[in-house]
């Protein structure tokens, strides 16, 4: 009977240390109505998660790396992104040929009436850019929009991606309220795992006169406007060579 307590006893406490270990690597984040992001740096990767006008649930939950999931609804417009962070000084060529290799259990609703996007995303300043390579979407995407300037396409990783160009006025960006340019790559076959070359985009986009900026972040994307959904990266890296 005294072996049979002790061998109840060591489980019970390693499954403790199991419980606390798991919970030690990830931290969850949900936006309250007094704020609409939360932003830092953990594991040597940028995170962000913004919630316009603090509406509806928005969180998002760090592991390990560069791993993230997070979940949103009824909400005007959710971002979570995770990845490399840079002070604005210098353009991506000055910094190497950018990659991201990744796998994403991605669930956004089907719902009408909403949209979401699974992309590599980020900002670049003088000019002031916000860049997207969209590899899965719903419902809508933005050469649906009327301002959509179709600027042309790129055969690469597996598929051919439309280049589009969109201004947005007057909208919320990394300087604040101001008028900016959009530029998005858009998969044709959509995928939510697999390798994407970020610098193939990068330099198509400027051959076709999509100047880019100075760097301010190259990250991995969900987005969700007027709906629901969740997701979890299984695997994510976004590094430079």
């Amino acid at each position: 009977m005294k072996k049979r307590f002790l061998k109840v006893q060591l489980i019970s406490f390693s499954a403790l240390t199991l419980f606390v270990l798991f919970n030690s690597c990830s931290q969850t984040f949900c936006i309250k109505k007094a704020s609409e992001n939360i932003e830092g740096e953990r594991d040597g990767y940028r995170y962000e998660l913004w919630n316009q006008n603090s509406q509806g649930k928005a969180c998002m939950t760090l592991r390990k790396g560069a791993l993230f999931n997070g979940q949103w609804s009824n909400v005007e417009n959710y971002l979570a992104r995770r990845g490399l962070s840079y002070n604005q000084t210098q353009e991506h060529q000055e910094i190497g040929n950018f990659y991201a290799t990744y796998d994403c259990n991605y669930k956004p609703s089907s719902k009408a009436g909403g949209n979401s996007y699974l992309s590599v995303y980020g900002w670049t300043i003088d000019p002031l850019i916000e860049f997207y390579i969209v590899e899965d979407w719903r419902n809508w995407m933005p050469a649906m929009s009327k301002d959509a300037i179709y600027k042309g396409a790129l055969n690469v990783n597996g598929s051919i991606y439309d280049i589009y160009e969109c201004t947005r006025i007057n909208q919320p960006s990394i300087v604040g309220i101001t008028t900016f340019s959009q530029y998005f790559s858009i998969r044709r076959d959509k995928r939510n795992r697999g390798t994407i070359n970020i610098s193939e985009h990068f330099n198509k986009w400027e051959s076709l006169g999509l100047d880019m900026g100075k760097l301010h972040e190259v990250s991995f994307v969900v987005e969700g406007y007027h709906n629901s959904g969740k997701f979890s990266f299984n695997d994510l890296d976004i590094f430079v060579k």
